[in-house]
This record gives structure tokens, C-alpha cells and sequence, in this order.
């Protein structure tokens, strides 16, 4: 099996034919360029795992690979050779994004150590997720992934609690894909969005004649989802009066539609959510205790997006991804102090408004590259300067601080861990030490 697939490039033949052997016989598949123009379109019509460019060839510089690699957003790692007296310009090459340079003459040893280590540091390192439509790579996130594979496995109630915005009908749809009624269908009904008069209609149905103007029969969405799932979105706003009717459908299985006489069964599982607090409903009176219990059997927290804003980066990505190809752009990249206001602000709407932002910023962008002045107005307003200047964002102590500050550096670096290390002045190994301890590396 491959270990992984390699770009080399130098112009002298000799060296690519000594490198391909030496990397080949280790298990990498490599492909070789003789010039910055056949690299280019070896680029283009591949995907590799790592790029090992010399910095001088006939018709430009390793420098400029690097540059285009980078542009096409790739973020795997480069490596520049250098001859002895090239070597001021392979650390210039360092500061503007490659991951290493080896000198000639070329040690083999050193060689197959240096790629075998970004090979492993790749493989280790890819924790982004994208779990059935949930993106994401915090610790929060993952260990909420991982609770939703495990309860997916039940037929129990489910009572998924969050901010608005932060994907509550995701974590649903999640669970009914990983279920054993993934075949059957998923069926969503938004509580604030139907008038009280027509909810229990809207859950059981009704029979022809049953009230004026029922012309014909229409089946209920607890009919409509079969042994599939039944998603109650913001149930805190359901009247209380079909509380107490779907409580007695939650315990006894079986209902009548309204003017019916059939005695149906409930097969599907019921999936609640809302952005309210339930029990406190329940201690004011406005919510059923006893229907808090029946689906409340497990409770699913979903952190909000400033809880966990090392996934604020990769949920830009998929969305400049996303309405770029939507409105027919080529925006792949945004900049650092776009970034950086993104990063500062603490999105009361979560990962909903964030998208919106995003959309605004392709929607305004004219370039290739998101800049801060594309993004909304109120996200420019609430910067660090005037964060700082309340209690409730300032970092209340040093350990805070420091982590603010190696996350920030790390998007700045896209996580590359050997650049955000050498901006920070630190070794790569501390870190990766300081990461584990702030909870941003597994």
C-alpha cells in the first residue's frame, strides 16, 4: 500500500532519478517535473500529498511553486532543496509558507525522516469533521458526535437543547441517518410556526367532514412519519393544550384523528429541541413537567459557536466554498484581519448568522479574497479593542490570554503547527503541549 504521493521537481535528471528511487523503494509514489511549467500542470491535474521543489529551475523558482501551490488552496506540506549557496533564499521560502528545505548534497536518512514525519503529522493532524452535514473540529463537537452515535442506537425520546442557530434540526437529521429508521422518513414540524387552532390538525390530521371545511381526509405528520422520525423544533412553543395531548400519545402509543373513530398506532421516534430553558418553563407553569420528562429521556447540548471558535475557520471555508459556486465566484481565500474580526466577535446567532455573513461577503466581494470590508457591519463594530473593555470578554486570567493568542496565530497560519510555532517564537513540541492543554488538540 502507498504511503503517499509525492511531486518532485528539479531540473538535473540525475537527482530525480536518485530521489524517485530512494523515495519509490520506501513505498511513495512520485512523480517527477524537470520545470516550473510542467510542475504547474502536474499541479493541476493531481492531488498530492506532499511537493519537494529545488529552488532554482530553468524557466523560474521553487519559490514561485510555492506560491501557486498555495494559491490553489492547498494546504499540504512543501518542501523546497537548496543548493549550499542558496540557502538565504530557502529560509525566505520558509517565511512565506514552506515546511522545510533540505540542502545538497541530499541525505537519504534525513531525507525519508523529514517526509515520513510530515506524512504522520498529516495523517494525525486531519481532524477536521464533517459529520452528516455537521462541520466541525472542537473537542465540544466531537464529543457531541460522539453522543449521537451512540444514542442514534435507541428508540428513546431525545431532547436536543441550543442557541439559535446552532444546527438543532442537523443533529436531529444526524441521528435519524445513523438510526435503524434512516429508510423511513424524517418529518420536521416548527412549533413557533403554526397558529394554536391548527396544531392538532397538524399532528394527527383529521377525517373528511369533520369540521367545516374538511372536504377530504389528510393524514397527520405522526402518520406521515410511519417508524420513521418525528422532529418537534422549538417545542417550548407548543400550546399547552396539545401537551397534554401528545403526552398521552407519547405513553400510549395510539391516537384518533380529529372526527375519527380508528384507534392509530405511533410508530415513529420522537426528536424535540429548543433554545429555551425547559425547566424553567416547568418551575413558571408554561411547560408540562410531566411531558419535560417524556422527552427529556436523554439530553443532547449542542455549545455555542463562541464556545468553540476553532471551528470558525473551517465552517468559512465550506461556506466561501458553498456561495462562491452559488453565485458563480472564485473566492477561495479571506484574509487575515477579516479573519481576525470573525475570530473577535461572539456571534449571538451562532453558526446560522455566520453563514449569512459569509454569503454577504461573496455576495460583495469583487475580488478573489474576502476582506474585512465585505463583512456586516455590526461583526467590523465589535472588535478586540472594545471587547476588552468588558468584564464579561476580557480574558480573566493568563492562561485565556495565551490561548487566545495561539488560536489566533494558528488560523493566521491555516494550523500549520511548524509556522504558528516559529511566529510564536516557540518549538513545535511546546506547542503541541500548550494545544493539548487548552483542549485544541485530541
Amino acid at each position: 500500500m502507498k504511503k503517499g504521493k509525492i511531486l518532485l521537481i528539479d531540473d538535473e535528471q540525475s537527482i530525480l532519478k536518485v530521489i524517485s528511487t530512494i523515495l519509490k523503494n520506501e513505498n511513495f509514489d512520485v512523480i517527477t517535473a524537470k520545470s516550473k511549467k510542467e510542475a504547474i500542470q502536474k499541479i493541476n491535474s493531481s492531488k498530492f500529498d506532499i511537493v519537494l521543489s529545488d529552488f532554482r529551475l530553468p524557466d523560474g523558482t521553487g519559490m514561485e511553486i510555492l506560491e501557486y501551490f498555495r494559491e490553489k488552496n492547498e494546504i499540504k506540506p512543501f518542501i523546497m532543496i537548496t543548493a549550499y549557496g542558496s540557502i538565504n533564499g530557502a529560509v525566505e521560502a520558509i517565511k512565506k509558507g514552506a515546511n522545510h528545505y533540505i540542502a545538497k548534497p541530499i541525505d537519504a536518512d534525513n531525507l525519508i525522516e523529514i517526509i515520513n514525519f510530515y506524512i504522520n503529522q498529516t495523517e494525525k493532524e486531519t481532524d477536521v469533521e464533517n459529520f452528516h452535514g455537521i462541520i466541525a473540529k472542537s473537542k465540544k463537537m466531537k464529543e457531541l458526535f460522539r453522543d449521537i452515535d451512540i444514542v442514534s442506537k435507541s428508540d428513546s425520546t431525545i431532547l436536543i437543547e441550543g442557541e439559535s442557530g446552532t444546527g438543532k434540526e442537523l443533529v436531529a437529521k444526524a441521528i435519524h441517518k445513523l438510526s435503524k429508521r434512516k429508510k423511513n422518513p424524517f418529518i420536521p414540524i416548527n412549533c413557533s410556526a403554526i397558529p394554536p387552532e391548527l396544531f392538532e390538525n397538524e399532528l394527527f390530521g383529521h377525517e373528511k367532514g369533520s369540521f367545516t371545511g374538511a372536504v377530504t381526509s389528510e393524514i397527520g405528520k405522526i402518520e406521515l412519519a410511519g417508524e420513521g422520525t418525528l422532529f418537534l423544533d422549538e417545542i417550548g412553543e407548543m400550546p399547552q393544550l396539545i401537551q397534554a395531548k401528545l403526552l398521552r400519545v407519547l405513553q400510549e402509543k395510539e391516537y384518533f384523528k380529529i372526527g375519527g373513530t380508528k384507534l392509530l398506532k405511533m410508530k415513529c421516534r420522537v426528536i424535540s429541541a429548543t433554545n429555551k430553558n425547559l425547566e424553567k418553563m416547568v418551575e413558571e407553569g408554561k411547560f408540562r413537567e410531566d411531558l419535560f420528562y417524556r422527552i427529556n429521556v436523554v439530553l443532547l447540548k449542542i455549545p455555542p459557536l463562541r464556545e468553540r471558535k476553532e471551528d470558525i475557520p473551517l465552517l468559512v471555508e465550506h461556506f466561501l466554498k458553498k456561495f462562491s459556486t452559488q453565485n458563480g465566484k472564485e473566492i477561495h481565500q479571506i484574509d487575515s484581519l477579516a479573519m481576525e474580526k470573525l475570530l473577535d466577535y461572539d456571534f449571538p446567532g451562532n453558526v446560522r448568522e455566520l453563514e449569512n455573513a459569509i454569503e454577504r461577503a461573496v455576495v460583495m466581494c469583487t475580488g478573489d479574497r474576502i476582506k474585512a470590508e465585505h463583512l456586516p457591519a455590526k461583526i467590523l463594530k465589535a472588535d478586540k479593542n472594545n471587547e476588552i473593555k468588558t468584564e464579561d470578554n476580557y480574558p480573566k486570567n493568563l492562561f485565556e490570554l495565551e490561548k487566545r493568542i495561539i488560536l489566533k496565530t494558528l488560523n493566521e497560519e491555516n494550523w500549520n503547527q511548524t509556522r504558528t510555532a516559529q511566529k510564536l517564537g516557540i518549538s513545535r513540541k511546546q506547542l503541541r503541549t500548550k494545544m493539548k492543554n487548552f483542549g485544541l488538540l485530541n
